[in-house]
């Protein structure tokens, strides 16, 4: 199973404060360990909302709202996508990981949609066409 696993924001990542160099080699020394076991897909950290937007739906209109974001709580930092075997591996390896504030802070562990979530509405035709569209960009990434 794939899971987002997101690290929540706080008031110093929203001021643009920066990692120490200490909690730098910390966290790379980590992503190395979820690397080795074959756990990482994806992570990265996030500029503050500041330098952010959010489009708000509203039937067909659309509003752009432009950051900073005032619920720091409700605000990520950044994230990783790991390929784990359950939510217990992930919560496990996230409990493994350095404090990513150093001071309080917050992960959430969220599964991603497999294919198989989506059921019968998620057609033949759809399936074909996720599957060309993920060769495609692994092909642009690689």
């Amino acid at each position: 199973m794939r899971v987002m696993v997101l690290i929540k924001a706080n008031q110093d990542s929203e001021a643009g404060v920066m990692p120490s160099e200490q909690l730098l080699a910390e966290m790379g020394a980590f992503n190395e360990e979820l690397m080795r076991a074959g756990v990482l897909l994806a992570g990265e950290g996030l500029h503050p909302s500041a330098k952010g937007a959010r489009v708000q739906f509203s039937g067909e209109e659309r509003t752009v709202t432009t950051g900073p974001f005032a619920e720091t709580t409700e605000l990520i930092a950044g994230f990783w996508l790991w390929q784990v075997a359950s939510l217990e591996e992930a919560i496990g390896w996230a409990k493994r990981c350095p404090n990513p504030t150093g001071v309080e802070g917050e992960i959430e562990i969220r599964p991603v949609f497999e294919a198989e979530d989506f059921g019968k509405a998620f057609t033949p035709e759809l399936r074909e066409q996720e599957e060309r569209l993920r060769a495609q960009l692994a092909e642009a990434t690689s």
